[in-house]
């Protein structure tokens, strides 16, 4: 209870509550509505707590299962901070704008990705030497220009399992996306906007930095947690198998022969109970051509 209270006390510092004017308002945000000042509506943030930690630990399970999450932002405040957090737990962002069919068209935006990657590997190899200098130049621009926008998911082989949101009316074509591909979405849910567009909501203000920031750096350091414990496991695999091989392949033999045991009392079954070798000689004997 402690700790949820100094989690609340942060948030509370941070601006969380704060939400849009009253006039600005969606009625589905009623239940999350702690009250009204000044014409501002104030979010309850013991719903944002519970919110937030029921979020954190579903994308906790989802990096924990290898599974990608996608940070989205493309808000003006909360570009650097959203990118920071995604490079430091390794996971794909799209910060600078959400371009049509990111993932609808996952493809042909894969293509443009290779296509960028092929241009960074001449600048890099000198490959690119043999080219006049106004045709280098106009590379490294358009290599510039798709690394802007592309950056962030170049390493995205496969479509994410997870969109995090920061301000869901915003980002509402990411979201549109996701909904039509079955990606479950995450996100921050301000008083302006439906909560039930998103899988899981994070009542909470998504305007002030401070806001974005602390959200953000919980839900990282949740994935961060997921990624460590996945590793774990991993390495505790590790050092098991080098036993268990030998144990798996004795399993295997024991198997093996005990099916072929099997098929042999099969092959037998017709005859009488007695004896193994019993049932073939009374075959063999009532075999003997009818003329002897």
């Amino acid at each position: 209870m402690e700790n949820n209270t100094s989690l609340q006390q942060q948030l509370l510092e941070a601006g969380v509550h704060f939400g849009h004017l009253k006039k600005k308002w969606n009625p589905k945000m009623l239940p999350y509505i702690f009250a009204e000042k000044k014409g501002i509506h104030i979010i309850d943030l013991n719903k944002t707590v519970d919110h937030l930690q029921e979020t954190a630990a579903a994308l906790k399970q989802i990096a924990k299962s290898g599974k990608k999450i996608m940070f989205v932002a493309t808000k003006k405040q909360a570009k650097e901070i959203v990118s920071e957090c995604a490079k430091k737990v390794n996971m794909p962002y799209a910060t600078e704008r959400w371009l049509g069919g990111m993932l609808t068209n996952f493809n042909t935006v894969r293509k443009s990705v290779k296509k960028m990657q092929s241009i960074e590997k001449m600048l890099a190899d000198g490959s690119a030497e043999s080219l006049t200098k106004k045709e280098r130049l106009t590379l490294g621009r358009d290599k510039d220009k798709m690394e802007k926008v592309l950056g962030g998911i170049a390493q995205l082989g496969r479509l994410p399992a997870a969109l995090f949101l920061v301000d869901i009316g915003h980002e509402h074509i990411a979201l549109a996306e996701a909904k039509r591909l079955g990606i479950q979405t995450f996100g921050m849910v301000d008083t302006n906007c439906d909560p039930n567009k998103v899988d899981f909501s994070i009542p909470a203000n998504d305007d002030a930095t401070k806001s974005i920031a602390i959200i953000t750096n919980y839900i990282t350091a949740a994935i961060a947690e997921g990624l460590a414990e996945r590793q774990a496991s991993k390495d505790d695999e590790g050092e098991t198998e080098d036993g268990n091989s030998e144990n798996e392949a004795k399993a295997k033999r024991m198997e093996a022969e005990a099916n072929a045991e099997g098929g042999r009392g099969k092959r037998g079954a017709g005859a009488a109970p007695t004896a193994p070798g019993a049932p073939k000689r009374r075959i063999q004997s009532t075999r003997r051509p009818a003329g002897k």
